[in-house]
C-alpha cells in the first residue's frame, strides 16, 4: 500500500513540476523543472511496476538537483534548502524498508531480500553532508572593521544641544543622530535592563487605514520626553519615571483617505524673549494628519494661542486643490533662526489634482508666513497674497529636513510629482527637482544648490531620509562640511553641503527603456561610487520554501518585464529593485562625526509595478482605504498602476534572503567596512522560528561615543545592539510591538544614561501594532 501511495504522490509532484517546467522553459527560463518532474514521473512508473531500478533512477534526480544547486548558487544553504530539501526528504522515504522491500528479490526458498539501498544512500548522504556544510558558511556576510582612531577631537554636532539631551529628530539640526554619551559601551552593552514602560494609549483602530505606524522619535529636553502618537496626541513623560507629565489630543480625526496616520516627531523651541516660567517660553509643535501645526507650551501641554490662528497654523492654505486627506504634515518641522520650516507630505498615485509640495518658513512666534519655496515656481520665494496659489502637484519634501544655520542653508530631501510611475507633461521644473536633494537659504528660501538622484524619476525613489550633516577631514587634513543623503536606490550622496558638488564621485550609468507610449526613460542615470545598490536579480535569485513556489516565482520572474535598476513600468508589469520601500528609507543612516564613520540598514526587497489604463479601473469602492499597495487610482492620468513587493504563492518574497543588513562605512575613504545579516523569521512565520536570515526593515539607527549602535526597525520586534567596529550583535530585547521607530538616547541629572524605544508596530510591513514606550537603563 505505501509504495501505490508513493507512486501517487510521485506522479503528482511530477505533474507539476514538468508542466510548470515546460512553462519555464518557454519562457527561456531553466530546465531542471522539466527534467525533475520527468524524473519523478518516471520513478513512479518504476515503483508502481515494483522495479528497483525506481532508486537508481531517483538517485541520478539526487546527483543532478546537487550539481545544479551548486552549480547556481553555490553553498548558500537558504538556496539550496529550497532546491533540494523536499527531494532528499523523498529520498530517505525510498530508503525505508516500506519501499526497498517490494523492489527486492525473493528468493527460491521463499527469503524476501529489500533492493539495495546504496545507489540511492550515497548521493543522499553527500547531500546531506552538502546541507550540513553550507550551514557553516554565510557567503553573503562581508567582515571587517571601522577604523578607532578619533579624527576630530572637538567635532561639530550642529547647534548647542547639551550632551545628555535629544533636541530634535536627529538629536541636533544636523540629524547625525549620535549621541557623546559614553556611559553604555560595547563592553557593558549586554547587561542593559529595561527601567521603565509607558503606554500610550493610542492603539490602532478596527477603522484605521493599513499605513497606521507608531514611527516617532521621542525629544528630551532637561527632564522632559516629549513625543507624538499616530493619531496626532502629543504626550510629555518624566525622563527619569516615565511618568506622564501631560497629554494633548488634536483630535485630527479619522479620514480613509489619508494613506499615512504617523507621527514621526514634535519640534521643540524656547522662545529666548520670553522669561522662563512664563506661558510658552518653551514650545512644543505638532504636526498633525489633517494638515495642522499646533503650538502647545511643553511645560503643560496647553495651546499657544499666541502663534498663528488661537495656536493652530493651517497647513492647507494656499492650495488650489484641497481634497481632506490628501495632504498631510507626517514629519517635525525644523526650529531655526526665528523660523519653523515646514514640508508636508501627499497621498502617492491618488490624483493628478493634490496639494502643493511647497516649503514654506512661518515666524515661529506668530505663525506668520516668511517665504515660500515651490519647486513648480522655484524662483519666487516671497510669501503669496491671499488669492493666490501654489503649483499644484508639485515634488513634495514628506520627511526631515536638517539645517546649517552657520551657511545659513536648510537642506531638503525632495520627493517626486504624482504619478510617481508616469513621467508624461512633467515641467522642466518637475524635471529638475523630483527626487533630489536641495539646500534653501533659510533667510530667504531662495535655491542655493540642487543635486538630483534620479533623473526622470519612474519608480518612486524619492529621497526619503534627512541628511546627515558632517564635517569630514579628508587625507590631506583639510576639512569640509559634509552632507551624508542615503536613497531608496541604495546610493549614498556624500556632497560638499556648500555646493552640493560630490566629496565621493558620482558617475553616470547607461539605463534602461523602454517607457509606456507617451513616457520616455533617461538614457542615464547617476549612481555614486559609495553605494549599497544590490546586483540585478536573475532567475537563480528566485527563491521559495519548495521547488513549487521557487518555480512559480521563476516564472513570473520571466513574466515580469525587467533590465535591471531602473527599468521603467509596463503594462505587462515590471520588476523594480531596488523596490519602493527603498535600500535606505526615512530612518537615514547615522554617523559617528569623531570617528568620521557610518552606520545604516541597507535593505532589500523588490517590488512589481503594472501599469493600468484610466479606463480599465474599476469605479471606487465604499469601504476603499488609503493605501500604497496594491491598486492605486491616479485619477486625470492615462494610467493606474498596480504596485506591491514581488512576493510567490506564499506571500514571502520571491527574491532570495538575505533582506537585511547592518552595514558600517568609513565616510573618508567611501569604502563599505561590513555588512552583516540582520534579524529573524521569528515575526514572519506561524511558528516562532529564531533563524537569522537578514529579514526586511523600516526605521533607523543611532548611534553613541560608547561604540554601540541601536537598532529595531527589523519585521522580527526586537531592539538590538551592536558593535558599531565590526557590526557584531551585542544585545537584543524582545519587543511587546514592532520597532519601526529610530531610538534616541539621554542623561538624567543623576548620571544614569537611558536608551529608549518606541514599539508601535508598521501596517505596511505588519508587525505588531502597539502603543509603548520603553527605556532601557544599566543595572
Amino acid at each position: 500500500m505505501a509504495i501505490v501511495i508513493t507512486s501517487i504522490f510521485f506522479i503528482i509532484i511530477g505533474l507539476a513540476l514538468g508542466g510548470g517546467g515546460l512553462w519555464l522553459v518557454t519562457l527561456g527560463g531553466s530546465v531542471f523543472y522539466l527534467f525533475a518532474g520527468l524524473m519523478f514521473v518516471i520513478t513512479a512508473g518504476l515503483l508502481l511496476m515494483r522495479k528497483a531500478v525506481a532508486l537508481w533512477v531517483y538517485a541520478v534526480l539526487v546527483v543532478a538537483a546537487l550539481a545544479w544547486a551548486i552549480w547556481e548558487v553555490g553553498f548558500d544553504w537558504w538556496q539550496l534548502g529550497p532546491r533540494g530539501g523536499m527531494i532528499i526528504l523523498l529520498g530517505l522515504w525510498l530508503l525505508t524498508p516500506w519501499i526497498r522491500r517490494p523492489l527486492g528479490l525473493r528468493s527460491p526458498t521463499g527469503i524476501t531480500y529489500a533492493a539495495n539501498p546504496w545507489p540511492l544512500a550515497v548521493p543522499v548522504i553527500l547531500a546531506i553532508l552538502v546541507a550540513l556544510y553550507s550551514m557553516t558558511t554565510d557567503p553573503h556576510d562581508l567582515a571587517g572593521e571601522l577604523p578607532k582612531d578619533m579624527v576630530a577631537a572637538n567635532p561639530a554636532f550642529g547647534g548647542s544641544v547639551p550632551d545628555g539631551e535629544w533636541h530634535q529628530y536627529g538629536r541636533t539640526p544636523f540629524g547625525q543622530r549620535y549621541s557623546p554619551l559614553d556611559q553604555i559601551t560595547a563592553q557593558n552593552v549586554s547587561t542593559l535592563k529595561e527601567a521603565w514602560r509607558y503606554q500610550t494609549g493610542d492603539v490602532k483602530r478596527p477603522e484605521d487605514i493599513s499605513e497606521t505606524t507608531y514611527q516617532v522619535t521621542p525629544l528630551k529636553v532637561k527632564d522632559t520626553l516629549y513625543l507624538c502618537t499616530p493619531h496626532n496626541w502629543a504626550i510629555a513623560l518624566d525622563a527619569k519615571t516615565g511618568k506622564e507629565k501631560w497629554k494633548y489630543d488634536a483630535n485630527s480625526g479619522m479620514n480613509p483617505d489619508r494613506q499615512h496616520q504617523t507621527c514621526r516627531g514634535v519640534t521643540y523651541y524656547a522662545d529666548p524673549t520670553v522669561a522662563a516660567g512664563q506661558p510658552c517660553a518653551e514650545r512644543v509643535y505638532l504636526p498633525t494628519s489633517d494638515a495642522r501645526l499646533i503650538a502647545l507650551d511643553a511645560a503643560d501641554g496647553k495651546v499657544c494661542t499666541s502663534f498663528a490662528d488661537q495656536g493652530v497654523l493651517h497647513l492647507e492654505t494656499g492650495m488650489r486643490y484641497n481634497p481632506a486627506g490628501y495632504y498631510y504634515s507626517t514629519s517635525p518641522p525644523v526650529a531655526v533662526a526665528g523660523k519653523i520650516i515646514v514640508g508636508g507630505a501627499v497621498n502617492d498615485n491618488y490624483s493628478t489634482e493634490e496639494q502643493s509640495g511647497v516649503i514654506r518658513a512661518f515666524d515661529i512666534n506668530t505663525g506668520a508666513l516668511v517665504w515660500n519655496w515651490d519647486s513648480g515656481n522655484p524662483d519666487v520665494t516671497t510669501p503669496i497674497t491671499e488669492g493666490q496659489t501654489y503649483t499644484t502637484n508639485s515634488p513634495n519634501s514628506w520627511s526631515v529636513f536638517s539645517v546649517d544655520e552657520t551657511l545659513g542653508m536648510v537642506y531638503i530631501p525632495l520627493g517626486n510629482q504624482v504619478p510617481d510611475q508616469l513621467g508624461i507633461n512633467r515641467s522642466d521644473n518637475v524635471e529638475k527637482f523630483s527626487s533630489s536633494i536641495v539646500a534653501l537659504d533659510i533667510a530667504t528660501g531662495q535655491l542655493r544648490w540642487v543635486r538630483q538622484t534620479v533623473h526622470h524619476d519612474l519608480w518612486d525613489m524619492d529621497v526619503p531620509a534627512q541628511p546627515a550633516l558632517i564635517d569630514l577631514t579628508k587625507q590631506d587634513g583639510t576639512v569640509v562640511p559634509a552632507l551624508v543623503g542615503p536613497t531608496k536606490q541604495g546610493d549614498l550622496y556624500v556632497l560638499d553641503r556648500r555646493s552640493g558638488e560630490p566629496i565621493i564621485p558620482i558617475k553616470e550609468i547607461p539605463a534602461p527603456g523602454g517607457a509606456v507610449s507617451g513616457d520616455h526613460t533617461s538614457p542615464t542615470q547617476p549612481i555614486s561610487d559609495l553605494t549599497f545598490s544590490p546586483e540585478p536579480l536573475q532567475e537563480k535569485d528566485m527563491w521559495g520554501v519548495s521547488l513549487f513556489d521557487q518555480l512559480a516565482c521563476r516564472i513570473d520572474f520571466h513574466r515580469y518585464y525587467y533590465e535591471g535598476r531602473y527599468t521603467p513600468p509596463s503594462l505587462k508589469g515590471t520588476i523594480v529593485y531596488p523596490g519602493n520601500f527603498g535600500t535606505f528609507n526615512w530612518g537615514s543612516v547615522a554617523v559617528d562625526p569623531e570617528r568620521q564613520i557610518m552606520f545604516g540598514m541597507p535593505t532589500y526587497l523588490a517590488f512589481t509595478s503594472r501599469l493600468l489604463p484610466a479606463a480599465d479601473i474599476p469605479p471606487r469602492g465604499q469601504d476603499e482605504k488609503g493605501s500604497e499597495q496594491g491598486l492605486n487610482r491616479n485619477d486625470g492620468a492615462p494610467y493606474g498602476v498596480f504596485m506591491g513587493p514581488f512576493l510567490g504563492l506564499l506571500k514571502i518574497p520571491c527574491q532570495a534572503p538575505p533582506w537585511g543588513y547592518v552595514a558600517g562605512v568609513d565616510l573618508r575613504t567611501g569604502k563599505i567596512a561590513y555588512m552583516h545579516k540582520n534579524g529573524t523569521v521569528r515575526d514572519m512565520t506561524p511558528l516562532p522560528l529564531p533563524f537569522k536570515v537578514g529579514v526586511p526593515g523600516i526605521g533607523g539607527p543611532m548611534l553613541t561615543k560608547g561604540g554601540v549602535a541601536f537598532l529595531g526597525a527589523a519585521v522580527d520586534n526586537y531592539l538590538r545592539a551592536y558593535d558599531v567596529t565590526n557590526g557584531r550583535e551585542l544585545w537584543q530585547a524582545r519587543l511587546p510591538a514592532g520597532g519601526q521607530a529610530t531610538p534616541m538616547t539621554y542623561e538624567t541629572d543623576d548620571n544614569k544614561q537611558y536608551v529608549v524605544m518606541v514599539a508601535g508596530g508598521h501596517g505596511s510591513v505588519g508587525t505588531t501594532p502597539g502603543d509603548y514606550v520603553i527605556a532601557y537603563t544599566l543595572p
